[in-house]
């Protein structure tokens, strides 16, 4: 065998572990056993999954919820499962064996009289195996479901041990990198589970409510000559056979909106997403959007309708998987009975009242314009919650703003945002209440509409979530000449050396020229969505694959 046929092995205890294990991998093949099999033909008919066997033995269950062996027995049910062995323990001529498929476990009572010579087989059998078995159902001593198994086999032999049983795997990025490994054996995999489950309903939710109002599911280009959609740094490839440049795409919206144009008056995709920026407990380069395009409808009716979008796919949620939900909701720190919408301006000023700044009382952008490095220090000791401002960041930030509505966004990140969960609670005060914060200033919304009587100003919002920014949409910006105004603007900025900005793209001012209908426009993560509702703390508790350094 060459060094790189040759097995990992680790030092000392693991590789002792892994040279057992091949050991008994080579006994299974001396009996002329495939210890990786793919067939069922040995113990015939079709496997039941093991909730469908606990269902069948429901009547043999008592008062206490324990198991009645006389009962049990009396169902004369002859049940065929398989599953990974979570727990093995053998006292003699009897062996108990944990069994758990992706419904539930089960236990596998193995008895040496019953089984005869092949008892001995269990010999061979380790904790992580992939076993087969065929049997009768009962109930032990202690009243716990069982399987009296007539005959049982390895199908897969698992060459590497589970972590050790009560702590699984302590070291989260390990979880992260061997998510295979943390499915199985960590400590909270129940829940771990559950978190990936909820994911699956939680998309199944929302294109089905997406679908009941007659959207149409379509896919987009995931590759761009150009940068659009959104402002971010892109990811950059390219593809040799056209020797062109390419970037993948930081949203979907321009390709979307093309589509309205061509008559498709509902459209929505839920796609992956790239944005080269940092890495945080909120942001994952690689996530997956749900963006959506409504002709004839307002930035006013996505806000009606995304409060019951999201009250629906909660309710699913809670349909799909009762119990995990019932834990969700009650350690929930938000509500999603009532929502909060407030301009972005004015929420600038509630918030600024509330630093005790005197300055800031009467009109905050007034008092930072001429700069305001000098006065940090005392504005700081003005209240506790003056103490809770990021003031280096917000005075970098504030001076590289070159208009009042960039200077008005950079206010409300550093003076309204980070308090959102504080300023606007339910009537009981348990709870923070989801929060539309609307009115963007034009200037930092260059695919938006303008509003009418404001047109400093766009139809836009973003909804916050116990603080967590969770979705952003907007009337849609449908006049070419306005359009293409903003991506020169976009461009300039290029220019002078601003990474985050979008290309000019002359196609899709064309577009619009052809004519698109009023519309709006929603998009929504759905990481951050699945965060929220089953109450991840990190993004890559949502993500099975989050993106890592190499070892």
């Amino acid at each position: 065998m060459s060094d790189a046929q040759k097995p990992e092995h680790g030092g000392g205890a693991e590789a002792a572990i892994l040279e057992a294990r091949r050991a008994k991998l080579a006994r299974i093949r001396g009996r002329g056993e495939n210890p990786f099999a793919n067939d069922f033909r040995a113990f015939g008919g079709a496997l039941d999954d093991i909730a469908a066997v606990r269902a069948k033995a429901e009547p043999g269950k008592g008062d206490g919820g324990k198991y009645d062996t006389a009962k049990v027995d009396a169902l004369g049910a002859s049940v065929h499962v398989s599953g990974r062995v979570m727990a093995l323990r053998s006292s003699g001529a009897l062996s108990f064996v944990r069994l758990r498929d992706r419904t539930g476990e089960i236990q596998l009572l193995l008895d040496q009289s019953k089984l005869g010579d092949a008892y001995a087989r269990l010999e061979d059998v380790d904790v992580g195996d992939i076993l087969e078995a065929k049997g009768a159902l009962t109930a032990s001593k202690r009243g716990e479901l069982s399987i009296l198994p007539s005959a049982f086999r390895v199908l897969t032999k698992a060459l590497r041990p589970l972590p050790e049983k009560w702590h699984g795997i302590t070291d989260v990025e390990a979880r992260y990198r061997q998510r295979y490994v943390d499915l199985v054996a960590s400590a909270d995999v129940g829940a771990a589970r559950d978190v990936f489950r909820a994911r699956s309903f939680v998309v199944r939710a929302l294109r089905k409510i997406l679908d009941d109002h007659d959207f149409l599911e379509v896919e987009t280009p995931t590759m761009s000559t150009l940068v659009g959609g959104a402002i971010a740094r892109p990811f950059k490839t390219h593809h040799n056979a056209l020797e062109l440049d390419l970037f993948l795409r930081i949203a979907p919206e321009l390709y979307l909106k093309r589509l309205v144009v061509g008559g498709l008056e509902r459209v929505y995709e839920i796609g992956r997403c790239y944005r080269n920026e940092g890495i945080s407990t909120r942001h994952n380069p690689e996530f997956t959007m749900l963006e959506f395009y409504w002709a004839y409808a307002t930035y006013d009716v996505l806000m009606d309708f995304t409060e019951k979008m999201l009250r629906f796919v909660d309710a699913e949620l809670a349909r799909a998987m009762p119990e995990a939900h019932a834990k969700w909701l009650s350690e929930r720190p938000f509500t999603l009975d009532e929502f909060v919408r407030v301009p972005m301006h004015a929420a600038v000023a509630a918030a600024a009242k509330k630093t005790e700044i005197a300055d800031f009382q009467a009109d905050v952008l007034a008092a930072l314009a001429p700069g305001f490095v000098d006065k940090m220090k005392d504005w700081s000791k003005s209240s506790p919650r003056a103490k809770k401002i990021d003031w280096g960041n917000f005075r970098k930030g504030f001076e590289k703003c070159e208009n009042d509505g960039e200077r008005l966004f950079c206010c409300y990140e550093y003076l309204a945002e980070p308090f959102l969960t504080e300023d606007y609670r339910s009537k009981d005060g348990k709870h923070s209440l989801p929060v539309f914060v609307t009115d963007y200033p034009f200037e930092t919304s260059p695919l938006a509409r303008r509003n009418d009587s404001r047109p400093e100003l766009v139809d836009r919002f973003e909804l916050f979530v116990h603080g967590r920014e969770l979705c952003n949409a907007f009337s849609e910006l449908n006049d070419p000449d306005d359009q293409r105004a903003r991506f020169e603007e976009q461009v300039a900025k290029k220019a002078r050396g601003e990474e985050e900005t979008m290309d000019y793209d002359e196609d899709y001012v064309r577009a619009l020229e052809q004519g698109m209908p009023p519309a709006a426009g929603f998009g929504i993560g759905i990481d951050r969505l699945v965060m929220a509702l089953t109450g991840a703390a990190s993004i890559r508790d949502v993500i099975l694959f989050p993106l890592l350094r190499p070892e």
